[in-house]
């Protein structure tokens, strides 16, 4: 249930149009469905302004494809994580409005438009290998209604290739900053802007990168202020918050 069809519903109660007994068996349907392996969220969208979203890994295609069809017919967007390819054919089987995103793994199912803030997020890269993660990050921000600006391989081994992208970074509302190995590009992009950073570290990396914890501790010590950190790998973590911080 989204916030104005509860308005509504409490419209058509004071109104009359509507009983007290029947807004409570409305209400009392809204909050969740269970499906034995699942309990679906209906209330997410109410609560966190958008619904519940489908993390892929772990479940079955079936799981997956039963998930979709009753998120379906509250006609809100859906987006599914973590998804491979056989995930989206499984869900182009029950609609044709399935988008399927490859480099971020994620499956967009679009029942309305949504319009994008003009506020810009920009999600920046250390290098091409950290594309995937920053991808879902990206996807996400645009799947929650952003314009997003994407800046790839610029890392602190080249830096000149960070300086001659200012424009962009300046003009960002939120920077998502992606990085693997040290992890140091956080730092240098917080240091620079005056906007929130949200640094996301990666897997990316040789053995003393022990599969992205050397970048997250130098991002969680950074000497730059202004920064947050998400976990290692999660993309869609930080294309959630920079897009609640950036509709607020």
């Amino acid at each position: 249930m989204e916030a104005d069809n509860l308005k509504q519903l409490l419209e058509n109660v004071k109104n009359g149009s509507t009983s007290i007994d029947e807004a409570v068996i409305k209400l009392k349907s809204q909050p969740f469905e269970d499906l034995g392996f699942a309990k679906i969220d209906y209330h997410r969208k109410l609560r966190n302004g958008y619904p519940e979203v489908i993390y892929c890994q772990g479940k079955t295609v079936d799981q997956i494809k039963a998930i979709v069809e009753r998120l379906m017919l509250r006609e809100n967007n859906i987006m599914a994580t973590r998804a491979g390819s056989e995930v989206y054919e499984a869900i182009k089987t029950i609609t044709q409005d399935a988008v399927y995103y490859e480099a971020a793994r994620i499956v967009v199912v679009k029942r309305r438009d949504i319009k994008a803030t003009e506020k810009v997020i920009a999600v920046i890269t250390a290098g091409t290998s950290d594309i995937p993660v920053a991808e879902e990050a990206a996807v996400t921000a645009e799947t929650l209604g952003n314009k997003v600006d994407r800046l790839y391989d610029v890392g602190v081994a080249g830096i000149h290739r960070l300086f001659a992208n200012m424009e962009p970074i300046m003009k960002a509302n939120v920077l998502i900053v992606v990085a693997g190995m040290e992890g140091a590009l956080a730092s240098v992009v917080s240091g620079l802007v005056d906007k929130p950073v949200i640094a996301v570290p990666t897997s990316v990396g040789y053995g003393a990168n022990f599969g992205g914890l050397a970048a997250l501790l130098t991002m969680l010590n950074s000497c730059a202020s202004g920064i947050g950190v998400v976990n290692i790998d999660n993309g869609f973590g930080a294309g959630y918050l920079a897009s609640s911080i950036n509709q607020m």
